[in-house]
């Protein structure tokens, strides 16, 4: 059990999301694949929200310098330009010492290719309904290429 902040600096117990199916995205606003990736999410969510799947988005500036708006910025822009309509969280640290609580389980659970650091903006990893890490996905991966209804028990 993972409490987070929200983008309004509340915090939110990730319990409430027991029993659902989760895609956790550390994501950019000025990243190269910031496009790509917003606008299949975008796409995803609607496509699978009513079946119990959720996109947890932790907006984060470790990569680039690629986040440097506050939240509030951040949150109009996905809204505004993308249409996200999935919660979009506190900044976060998924890397490093003062990485999130939540981005350490994650790791932890599936590494990477390159081992367990985070290497870039847009890394996915989804969480089943009992709240294990199921898979993970590189930057790149397209979001409407993940297999979503397969996470389920």
């Amino acid at each position: 059990d993972f409490t987070v902040k929200d983008a309004s600096g509340k915090d939110v117990d990730l319990s409430v999301y027991k029993g659902k199916v989760l895609l956790i995205v550390n994501v950019a606003s000025q990243c190269g694949l910031t496009n790509s990736n917003y606008t299949e999410l975008s796409q995803l969510y609607p496509k699978y929200k009513d079946q119990g799947f959720e996109i947890l988005a932790f907006p984060c500036n470790q990569f680039g310098g690629q986040e440097p708006g506050t939240n509030d910025e951040i949150v109009q822009f996905a809204c505004t330009r993308f249409k996200a309509e999935y919660p979009i969280f506190d900044k976060v640290d998924v890397n490093g010492n003062n990485v999130s609580p939540l981005y350490k389980f994650l790791k932890s659970s599936k590494g990477g290719l390159f081992g367990d650091s985070i290497k870039w903006n847009f890394s996915k990893f989804l969480v089943d309904k009992e709240g294990r890490v199921v898979d993970r996905y590189a930057p790149t991966t397209s979001p409407l290429s993940i297999e979503v209804t397969n996470s389920a028990p």
